[in-house]
């Protein structure tokens, strides 16, 4: 199993984020999670395709977009020409989750479907063939900074049955992801429940004094050891 850690921006200083980027990566981080929120489908309200388009020159990783926003076409476009690679996004905020996702990947992104702590995954058994990223929120969504739900460990493993039958049967992977209160001594039993890749974000970016570049190098290691561990 390759294992991928995604550091999500919304616990970030904003005020220095090109800075944050590249620190993240240069620490071993191998995702940057992109966390766009409308103040409408979740009650908080982030930022949108300028700052993407802003941070991409820091860093060659991919940009892996999560919209938490409704509805969702009208803004994919926006952020696959702002250098978003993937991008993710909520069934609820969809009128047609088929079309929604032909609609990320021909805008030359990858696709994925989100599912909240209370969204059933029968969502993804239709369209299979268009995913490339399953996200499970082990959080309800709006803000960082929560506590993991125990509950989603069954969700993970249910959901890496169904991953790993269609690959079986077609010979193409789907990536399996998480979101919500991952942290150094939780990520090795998630990693066990079937995730290979892992947005942290209070747990990364709270790390260290901000006047150290090399803040987030003890925490990444730690993260990986678990990792290994597993």
């Amino acid at each position: 199993m390759t294992y991928r850690i995604a550091p999500s921006l919304l616990s970030a200083d904003f005020a220095k984020l090109g800075e944050e980027v590249a620190h993240v990566i240069a620490s071993g981080a191998d995702w940057i999670h992109f966390d766009v929120m409308d103040n409408h489908y979740v009650p908080n309200l982030t930022i949108g395709p300028l700052v993407c388009e802003a941070i991409r020159p820091c860093t060659t990783a991919p940009i892996d977009v999560h919209l938490m926003v409704k509805p969702v076409d009208r803004i994919v476009p926006d952020f696959a020409k702002a250098g978003a690679n993937i991008i993710t996004f909520h069934p609820e905020g969809s009128e047609h989750v088929d079309r929604t996702l032909g609609l990320i990947r021909d805008s030359g992104c990858q696709a994925g479907l989100v599912f909240n702590p209370a969204t059933p995954l029968i969502w993804m058994d239709h369209v299979m063939d268009k995913l490339d990223v399953v996200l499970l929120m082990s959080v309800n969504p709006g803000y960082g900074g929560q506590s993991f739900i125990p509950g989603t460990l069954d969700k993970l493993r249910e959901a890496r049955a169904r991953i790993d039958a269609y690959e079986q049967k077609s010979g193409r992977r789907i990536l399996l992801e998480v979101d919500g209160g991952v942290k150094v001594d939780n990520i090795a039993e998630i990693a066990r429940a079937g995730a290979d890749t892992f947005v942290a974000g209070s747990a990364v970016f709270g790390a260290g004094k901000d006047s150290d570049p090399q803040r987030y190098n003890s925490v990444m290691a730690s993260l990986r050891s678990a990792l290994a561990g597993v």
